[in-house]
């Protein structure tokens, strides 16, 4: 049984990360943190948890989560950086959730985040947690990085053809919708329901933190510059994310819708977490939520020189917790799938 700490349990990554773990039979949850939440029950927040777990939220403190395995991170940015290296001093092995460690260049980081990094040295050791693209390396691995929830959704919509060198990677399109748990649990007056409901809008649409970790795993998996043109829009919904990418083929006609979907089936047959669909059958958000899978699907509309790929999951889950915990079975040598069986919930 491998002990497991949780760094900010209070979340909807938080949450997740727990409700996953507890259906773990190799992982054990025995420190939880929250400063705000100090000496509460788990239980008493999240009543869903009742008979799953006998702890109480307590101070973070390095000497207890030393003792642990493997230490997730369900934190906003800043915080990991501050107590990843000294858990890894320790001989503690982390995931972390937030984007501390996702971009590789310390000043491009604090030019999108605001801030200086705090442990601009260890950003060349952490290891992006996409498995589908970095699986030998995440094995073996000190500090994880798992990726952001739209980087996930848009990235593995776009790797096979980029992978194969059909499309212009300078003129990649990604209009990709997100429900309200993404933006997380703290209040915030345009997450209202009355604010959302019957609402849809774009945001960021200028510059969305997510672009430069999108750009970096696309062009490490094309071998070059890599352009994305990046606009995020909020679904009035709790979970799912639905990717819409646009991408240039070489010439009209150059590659058939069959011929397409043959690469994309080839490229992830052996991945347990992504699903092609056959084609003609679209991708939906409610298919895939509370699993840990990824749905794609692909058009060639008129038979021009533009493939369109959709790309749906749970945000909560492939899109952070769920593949957080894939990351955590690859680096401890577990099965990759234990613990993430869930099926999609349909209605």
């Amino acid at each position: 049984m491998v002990r497991i700490g949780i760094v900010g349990g209070t979340g909807y990554t938080g949450v997740e990360l727990l409700r996953l773990l507890a259906q773990h039979e190799d992982a054990e949850v025995v420190a939880i943190t929250s400063r705000a939440e100090a000496g509460r029950r788990v239980d008493a927040l999240f009543p869903n948890l009742r008979g799953r777990y006998d702890l109480a939220f307590s101070e973070p403190d390095v000497e207890l989560l030393a003792g642990c395995d493997l230490v997730f991170f369900a934190t906003p940015h800043n915080v990991a950086m501050n107590l990843v290296p000294e858990l890894l001093e320790r001989g503690t092995r982390v995931v972390d959730l937030s984007a501390d460690y996702r971009i590789r260049d310390a000043a491009l980081w604090s030019d999108w985040y605001g801030e200086p990094h705090a442990s601009p040295q260890l950003l060349d050791d952490a290891v992006y947690g996409l498995p589908e693209v970095n699986r030998q390396r995440i094995a073996g691995a000190r500090l994880v990085a798992c990726p952001g929830c739209y980087p996930t959704a848009i990235q593995l919509g776009f790797i096979p053809l980029l992978e194969a060198g059909l499309v212009d990677p300078a003129h990649l399109i990604a209009s990709a919708a997100s429900g309200a748990s993404g933006a997380g649990r703290q209040a915030k007056v345009d997450n209202l329901l009355s604010e959302v409901s019957g609402s849809f809008k774009a945001y960021a649409a200028a510059g969305h933190r997510h672009l430069p970790e999108i750009e970096q795993g696309l062009a490490d998996v094309s071998g070059g510059p890599v352009a994305v043109t990046f606009v995020p829009h909020l679904l009035p919904m709790v979970r799912g994310i639905h990717a819409t990418l646009f991408a240039r083929l070489g010439a009209p006609g150059a590659k058939s819708v069959e011929e397409l979907h043959g690469l994309f089936t080839a490229r992830y047959a052996s991945e347990p977490f992504v699903d092609v669909l056959p084609v003609g059958m679209l991708p939906q958000t409610r298919t895939v939520k509370g699993a840990n899978h990824c749905q794609l699907s692909l058009v060639v509309p008129q038979e021009r020189d533009t493939v369109v790929v959709l790309s749906a999951i749970d945000n909560l889950v492939k899109g952070a917790s769920g593949q957080a915990i894939q990351n955590m079975n690859i680096m401890l040598g577990l099965p990759e799938d234990r613990g993430l069986g869930q099926v999609g919930l349909l209605p």
